[in-house]
């Protein structure tokens, strides 16, 4: 039987005033409302006070800034991974024995998480692959390499063979893995082209969310090149040089730039009603484990993206 996980979350002033389940569900952003939901009525979410710490029994209660409530997560059980139909959205760009690059749609997890065990890629990469593909790399996200956010478009490669999990794995510690992305952003960037070179840490607060750091911390280096600017928005091209959790939405914040609809490190309101961050993950290049050949591949604006553009572009 699995024991429990406890995440601490503290209600930041952009949040005060919605809804318990909403912004619960915003900071643990692996799992649905619906299971947040089930959470609070299980008693599994406490709110602390001075002395003690109480379960709260409305999914609707409003929270206030500085509240800190404290969530009882299961841990991930050891069990097998569940294949599932691969979602008719997914687009498989190319596929041979040793690896698959899968352009992702916004709204797909990669990998179950805790309290998030179905309707995930890895999911529907099981029922497509096959079972063998289970014993690629980590049992609990066979062949996974590296992800995306669940609201985040675009590329990713997933090994199939151990061969490309360990020649993959390596070209992403060392760097070498070109990864480039296009992004909405607040505000008018005035230069050209920006390095942020800043390292990022988990927020003490929210366990769920990071933050950039001036001591500690990993090091984080994001190559930033405007593209087009409309008026109080920015359409930019963001390469990674290294690829940390949240790096490009962390470092698009703290330069004064969230990203469009990222309610977690940007404004509580979506100014554009896009339903996550415009960020788009267009170029992936990497080489390839079995030939030794650099390969690059590269996914058009999806729709929702040019939807947002098509939003500011008539303001």
């Amino acid at each position: 039987m699995s024991e429990n996980r406890a995440i601490t979350i503290v209600i930041e002033a952009q949040d005060a005033g919605e809804r318990l389940d909403l912004i619960l569900s915003k900071y643990l952003s692996e799992i649905s409302r619906s299971q947040v939901q089930k959470l609070i009525g299980e008693g599994k979410v406490l709110r602390k006070n001075r002395t003690s710490c109480d379960a709260v029994e409305e999914k609707k209660t409003k929270v206030k800034e500085g509240e800190t409530y404290i969530i009882s997560l299961p841990e991930e059980e050891s069990k097998e991974l569940i294949p599932e139909p691969l979602r008719e959205d997914v687009k498989i760009v190319f596929e041979d024995e040793d690896l698959i690059v899968i352009d992702k749609p916004r709204d797909l997890v990669v990998h179950p998480g805790a309290g998030n065990n179905e309707g995930t890629l890895l999911n529907g990469l099981l029922s497509h692959i096959g079972t063998e593909f289970k014993s690629v790399g980590d049992p609990e996200r066979a062949g996974i390499v590296h992800r995306i956010d669940k609201d985040t478009s675009g590329l990713l490669v997933v090994a199939k063979s151990d061969r490309a999990y360990e020649s993959l794995r390596r070209q992403f510690d060392d760097h070498s893995v070109d990864r480039t992305y296009i992004g909405l952003c607040y505000n008018n960037i005035k230069e050209d082209s920006i390095t942020i070179d800043k390292n990022l840490e988990r927020d003490p607060s929210n366990r769920l969310k990071y933050r950039v750091c001036d001591q500690g911390g990993r090091r984080a280096i994001t190559h930033i090149a405007v593209l087009q600017r409309f008026g109080n928005y920015t359409l930019f091209e963001a390469k990674l040089e290294t690829g940390r959790t949240h790096q490009i939405r962390v470092h698009m914040a703290s330069i004064g730039h969230p990203l469009v609809g990222d309610t977690t490190y940007g404004p509580r309101k979506d100014s554009l009603k896009m339903g996550g961050q415009i960020l788009h993950a267009k170029e992936l290049g990497f080489t390839h484990p079995a030939t030794g050949e650099r390969v690059l591949f590269e996914s058009p604006i999806p729709e929702y993206f040019t939807k947002a553009l098509a939003k500011i572009d008539v303001r």
